[in-house]
């Protein structure tokens, strides 16, 4: 059962990292093991703002924005490479600000491709690892991604189509409600705050440059792969069917490479807490109660 909502230990702070101004959000007691919240496109911490108060009695939440997004600083593309490498790397130098020496990593979308880095890179740090629509599995990406693809070999070719449908408004809604059939559990807020977000300046440029780069995770699947299958961390994947980018398949590929994962399909979007935020909150303290019971 989920706790009563507990908001009392929620803040909103800004650190400084290699110069720039990180916003995150969080709550919870200090001393209490501590999840780490990694969003997606084209959101921001602001994702799990209803979840962390359902957490916060027992466990250490962080949810930091990346550099471009939320209330981070947007340095110019002219000067910041924005690369999923780079995001990892400020990520890295973020948990290391804050003094967070092991985590469970909870990772939606683009947190996914982060995760996995800071996974790579410390893996001692890895106490368990949360899936909400995260793809590590090429048969995650469904046919949406025939045209993305083809961005990835010719950018200027496709650039313009491909960046101007993914920024829309209209992408923004459709990227929540996939094909729901209860669109009225969504609230419209959620889609023009990320289409107010993706039309500030410089914010096209920003948003390109990543995705391009996103071709780098699709390579470094099999990368990340081996990494699950070595190390096999306790994994709960929590995955909403209704998602029009990412496939139901790409859930239930990670049981090959971590068998003992916990895999959920729930009646949501690519956004699953936008419908079913109880039952991801009583599925993530289950897992995290087991593992801490068990001394993860």
């Amino acid at each position: 059962m989920v706790s009563s909502s507990t908001s009392a230990t929620l803040t909103y702070r800004t650190v400084e990292v290699d110069g720039l101004g990180l916003f995150y959000r969080e709550a919870g007691p200090r001393d209490a093991p501590t999840l780490l919240l990694l969003h997606g496109f084209p959101s921001s911490s602001r994702m799990y703002d209803t979840l962390l108060p359902l957490l916060a009695d027992r466990y250490h939440l962080v949810a930091p924005d990346y550099p471009g997004f939320g209330h981070s600083d947007a340095p110019s593309p002219d000067s910041f490479a924005y690369t999923f490498d780079h995001l990892a790397e400020v990520i890295e130098g973020f948990v290391e600000a804050l003094g967070l020496q092991r985590y469970v990593l909870l990772q939606q979308d683009y947190g996914g491709p982060i995760g996995m880095r800071l996974a790579i890179r410390h893996p001692e740090r890895v106490r368990a690892i949360i899936i909400q629509n995260a793809v590590s599995h090429e048969e995650g990406l469904g046919s949406l991604w025939d045209a993305r693809k083809a961005f990835w070999l010719d950018r200027a070719a496709h650039e313009e189509k491909v960046m101007t449908t993914f920024t829309s408004i209209e992408s923004a809604r459709q990227r929540h409600l996939g094909c729901s059939p209860r669109r009225e559990r969504y609230n419209p807020d959620s889609w023009t705050d990320e289409a107010a977000m993706l039309s500030r300046p410089g914010q096209g440029r920003i948003q390109s440059d990543l995705f391009y780069d996103y071709q780098s995770n699709v390579a470094a699947y099999p990368v990340w792969q081996a990494w699950l299958r070595v190390h096999r961390p306790p994994m709960l994947v929590a995955w909403g069917r209704y998602d029009p980018s990412f496939t139901v398949a790409g859930a239930y590929a990670y049981a090959r490479d971590v068998p003992d994962a916990e895999i959920h399909i729930l009646d949501a979007g690519h956004f699953a807490l936008d419908e079913k935020l109880d039952e991801i909150a009583t599925l993530v303290r289950d897992f995290l109660d087991r593992q801490f019971e068990q001394g993860a």
